[in-house]
């Protein structure tokens, strides 16, 4: 079967019960339903191009260690993955996110430290299969972690 194109795949998800969050370019974004009228990123997209694939997103919050180098940050954020790799997950990119104040976007609140991981997959049942995964992982670095 051809990989589908991001509108296809868009709607070949929701019929499996994912929730979409939004599209961008390849990549469709799943949402984590907070409450029953709030969704959020979860962090979790399927890639329809060049190849089916599973990405996910962890990342650690500055604000939560005060004071630690920018790579202790990602580190701490790859540390989250480090089950994911195992599974055949590869990291791709990282990202240094300022979060911005919404009332005030001169003022930052805080700095995310993403760390990007994914995993190609040869057909659509592995990509459900990966999807579900992906969003059971613990995606922000903890006090704790």
């Amino acid at each position: 079967m051809p990989t589908p194109t991001p509108s296809k795949l868009k709607k070949i998800l929701i019929q499996q019960g994912f929730e979409v969050y939004r599209t961008l370019g390849d990549r469709i974004l799943l949402a984590d339903r907070v409450r029953d009228n709030l969704i959020m990123d979860s962090g979790v997209s399927a890639v329809a191009a060049p190849e089916l694939a599973v990405q996910l997103v962890v990342r650690t919050q500055a604000h939560d260690f005060p004071g630690e180098s920018e790579e202790k940050l990602f580190d701490r954020a790859r540390r989250l993955a480090h089950k994911s790799m195992e599974r055949g997950y590869v990291e791709v990119e990282t990202a240094v996110v300022p979060i911005h104040d919404p009332g005030d976007r001169t003022r930052t609140l805080d700095i995310w430290h993403e760390v990007t991981f994914q995993r190609g997959v040869a057909d659509l049942a592995e990509l459900y299969e990966e999807l579900r995964y992906a969003m059971g992982v613990e995606k922000s670095a903890g006090l704790h972690d």
